[in-house]
């Protein structure tokens, strides 16, 4: 009976993605026959309530997409996001995976332990812009996770510089997106609560003399400040910025 349990598991879920006692239990299995199953070799426990079959080999994008009900406004973000719309300076060997979402959350060991990633919950924008705004699955993978659109990104990263980005690499990934929609660029940028993330997209669009620079500065009017503006950096030095 168990023989024939585990092999209508392994016909109903797929392979190299977690499940959960729930998607267990919907399919007969209660909490102590998965433990059974852990026992006999067959599944492998992840963490509280999450499995996977033994042997498998998680798959990142079917993982990412299996923490999001659980973790909400998770997406890809930033310097990662832009990478996975091609948009990319120096590639690490592996590089850590930037993931946002709306409020504060650990990211699970075992996800830790096979894809390394760092999580963030930053109020980037007004409350009354859509928390999904910019946020979509690529059109690869329509099943998720779900990824910032480059717009989105950009400023993602921007904010980011400093702190948990270099200045140099972002301004080396921005010089490259030369194609934006400037619409949802103008939209992100009406609604951006960070003065840094904004000049920064104004003054190295600019700089860089990227096709859409017109349009972000135009859209970012009233979101500049006023006055130099001036950050200290992670590693000491100082990020000066003049009003435009």
């Amino acid at each position: 009976m168990a023989t024939n349990r585990i092999k209508t598991l392994q016909t109903s879920l797929p392979r190299g993605v977690p499940f959960d006692t729930n998607r267990l239990a919907r399919l007969g299995v209660s909490v102590s026959l998965a433990h059974e199953y852990v026992k006999a070799g067959w599944l492998e426990k992840l963490g509280r309530g999450v499995f996977m079959f033994a042997g498998d080999e998680l798959r990142r994008n079917e993982t990412v997409s299996f923490l999001e009900p659980r973790i909400p406004g998770l997406h890809v973000a930033a310097k990662t996001a832009l990478a996975w719309h091609g948009y990319r300076h120096n590639v690490a060997i592996k590089e850590t995976m930037i993931l946002w979402g709306d409020r504060r959350a650990i990211l699970p060991g075992w996800f830790h332990g096979r894809f390394p990633a760092r999580y963030s919950s930053p109020r980037l924008f007004e409350d009354d812009q859509s928390a999904a705004a910019g946020i979509a699955p690529l059109p690869d993978f329509p099943k998720g996770p779900q990824v910032s659109g480059p717009e989105r990104a950009l400023l993602e990263m921007l904010s980011e510089v400093g702190v948990q980005q270099e200045v140099d690499e972002a301004r080396a990934i921005m010089e490259g997106v030369r194609q934006l929609r400037t619409r949802q660029l103008g939209l992100l940028l009406s609604h951006c609560r960070m003065v840094k993330a904004v000049r920064l997209c104004v003054v190295w669009a600019r700089e860089l003399d990227l096709p859409w620079a017109g349009h972000a500065r135009q859209a970012a009017s009233g979101r500049m400040g006023s006055g130099r503006w001036i950050t200290r950096l992670k590693n000491g030095g100082t990020l000066v910025l003049k009003p435009e």
